[in-house]
């Protein structure tokens, strides 16, 4: 069995991609700490984990590429044949299911004609193309039925929404996300999560009235939390019990 190796001479990663692999890398105590972001990094430029990326990030790390490849199979966020423009994720988990995930999910493989993980084609009038996936949940139950675009949040969507927001995507027209920025492509979004920012961290809410709405009352009430020492243990515990 060949045990070669790719190397920077003959990947189509590029030195700065591999310098930047080892600038995150070099971020760590441990450097393999820094695989979850070296991977993105990969996708930002390959649009997928390859075999090159995977071989770069274990030379890079002094680890197995087996190890790696572990890594980038366990995780979904990790893709293993290319990735559309832009990855729209339908939560199709309990609560977004009941309040219109499902169909949600299934207007859209109509729609764009494709099904779970694959991917719309490129045309004179689509000039990008579409991911399309059922995903757990996003942690936005709040605001079910919800998508998601690029990770970005689309909140409330309706099966009538959910058409227009990928029409518009297609068309290359600007769509901004519920509680973040206008969304970029997937190779951008994937450079983000590989520790390189856009600075748009701070475009568009950080959380919505929904999501809002316990401290609300909170506040009303004078409610606050109990006061703890420096261990974080609570000062005065109070039994259930005793509090009545």
């Amino acid at each position: 069995m060949s045990t070669a190796r790719f190397t920077e001479n003959d990947t189509a990663l590029g030195a700065e991609t591999y310098a930047e692999l080892r600038a995150i890398a070099a971020r760590y105590p441990e450097a393999r700490s820094g695989l979850l972001p070296m991977l993105h990094l990969v996708q930002s430029v390959e649009g997928r984990v390859t075999p090159e990326g995977i071989e770069a990030c274990a030379g890079i790390l002094g680890i197995s590429a087996a190890e790696v490849s572990g890594v980038a199979t366990f995780y979904t966020m990790y893709k293993r044949k290319p990735v559309g423009d832009y990855l729209v994720g339908v939560c199709t988990n309990t609560l977004c299911a009941v309040m219109g995930g499902d169909l949600i999910f299934e207007r859209l493989k109509d729609h764009l004609d494709v099904g779970n993980d694959e991917t719309t084609e490129r045309t004179a009038e689509h000039h990008n193309a579409v991911t399309l996936e059922h995903i757990e949940c996003n942690a936005a139950c709040d605001y079910a039925p919800v998508m998601m675009v690029n990770w970005e949040f689309m909140d409330n969507q309706t099966p009538a929404s959910a058409v227009q927001v990928v029409d518009d995507l297609r068309a290359g027209r600007d769509v901004h996300s519920t509680r973040g920025p206008k969304l970029c492509t997937w190779k951008q979004a994937e450079r983000v999560l590989a520790g390189f920012p856009d600075d748009l961290a701070d475009e568009g809410p950080a959380a919505g009235p929904a999501s809002l709405v316990g401290l609300k009352i909170a506040r009303a009430n004078g409610w606050t939390a109990p006061a703890t020492d420096a261990s974080g243990s609570p000062v005065h515990p109070v039994s259930t019990v005793e509090a009545v």
